[in-house]
This record gives structure tokens, sequence and C-alpha cells, in this order.
């Protein structure tokens, strides 16, 4: 059986290096939009193994863990690269801390939302400016808003086509490839944190929860998702 399992997964990774190679190709620019997970670790390592001309960049929302700095410099010493980190407007987050407090995105799912913009849709917005491709580690099986994503899509809020070359990856696979590479991850991952986001917007979670279910907790919102992959015509207002 486990030389079944690992026939399946080294044909998946051939699958994945085949469309980055096609990617870096025929769509660039192209970058990779990292939130440093477990899957974004597999991408990112067959892109750097790989020496792929796919820039790959993490939004630095100044809210993260400091498990998730420590990992951005476990990626340095690794690969001898250092990630292109985006940061939000300091204007858009400091008039947003003074009218409603530094941590007033766990009054309303409006004013939730409200920060995700701030500090996730805007600069990745910002960092896709010019790109013809983005792509992201996204999977089918992470939550059952995702069971649909599709392996490639187009993205008409940011006019880019949107790949995601791990869509069909199991939880089992991801960390096959993980441990058979040696691949650096976020030790919260050890602590039963699936999927890592912002400090005080993550927790771990119990046996049998969703996967997401660590993200945003206190909302009862089944999609739990920030706003970098579901398609918005406007930007939150927010009085």
């Amino acid at each position: 059986m486990t030389d079944v399992l690992n026939d399946v997964l080294n044909e998946k990774v051939t699958a994945a290096q085949t469309l980055l190679r096609q990617i870096a190709l025929q769509h660039a620019p192209a970058a990779f939009a990292s939130s440093l997970g477990a899957e974004d670790m597999v991408l990112t390592d067959l892109i750097l193994r790989d020496s792929l001309p796919i820039e790959i960049f993490t939004l630095d929302t100044g809210r993260l863990h400091n498990e998730t700095y420590a990992l951005l410099d476990a990626i340095a010493a690794r690969y001898g690269t250092r990630l292109h980190l985006v940061f939000p407007r300091s204007d858009a987050v400091e008039d947003y801390v003074h009218r409603h407090g530094v941590n007033g995105f766990y009054n309303s799912v409006e004013l939730r939302k409200a920060c995700c913009h701030i500090r996730k849709v805007e600069p990745l917005r910002r960092a896709l400016a010019g790109k013809k491709a983005w792509l992201t580690g996204m999977r089918r099986a992470q939550s059952a808003a995702r069971q649909e994503v599709p392996l490639k899509s187009y993205d008409a809020d940011n006019g880019l086509i949107k790949f995601n070359p791990l869509v069909d990856w199991s939880h089992e696979e991801v960390w096959d490839y993980i441990r058979t590479h040696a691949v650096p991850y976020n030790e919260l991952h050890d602590r039963g944190f699936p999927s890592i986001g912002c400090a005080p917007c993550t927790r771990a979670i119990s046996a049998g929860e969703d996967i997401r279910a660590g993200r945003w907790w206190w909302e009862q919102d089944t999609t739990q998702e920030c706003g970098l992959h579901t398609t918005k015509k406007r930007e939150p207002a927010v009085a």
C-alpha cells in the first residue's frame, strides 16, 4: 500500500513540476502568494529547487506569530534567499486602529473583514499589479468552502490567471512531501494549527474539527475566508 501511495504522490509531484514550468514559461511574470502554510512550503520547495523564475512573496500583516517569522529565517537559511515581504499601508492601519482599536476585528464580521482588507487584500492587489499569473497553495480538501477550487481560473478582480497547483493533494501527501524532502515548516503545525494566519485570529483545533475551524473561530461564518480568494466588486466600507 505504501508503494502505491508513493507512486501516486510521485505522479502528483511530477504534474506540479510540469505545471510550474509551464507557468514560468507561458505566463511570465508570475508570482506565488505564499501564506507560509504547509502547502505553500511544498510549492516554495518545488519552485526554488528548480530555480524557476516565479516570484515568491508573503503578506506581512504586522500581526503574524513569532513562529512564522522564524520560518522566514529558516527559508533563507535553507534556500539562500529571502522571500519578498509585502506590507499593508501604514496610514490605513493607523486609521483603522484609531477608529476601532487595535483588536477591533473581534467586534463584528464587518470590522474583521475591513481589517483583512487593509492587511491582506489591498497589499495582495499591489503585489499582483503587472503580473500575468498568480499561484496559491489552496487545496480542495482544506475545507467545505474549497471543495470546488479549480486548478486554473481567471481572477477578474486582479485581471490575471490564478493557479492552484496542489488543488488535488491530500493532507497526507503534503506532509509526506515535506518529510521526504526535509522542507522547513511552521512549528505551530506540530501544536494543532493546521491553518495559520494572523496571531490574534488563529487558534489550534481539536480532533474532528474542520481544518479551518481555527480561523476567526468567534464568528458564525461557514466560509472562514479573509477575502483573498473570493471575488468581490466592492471594498468593505466601515463607518
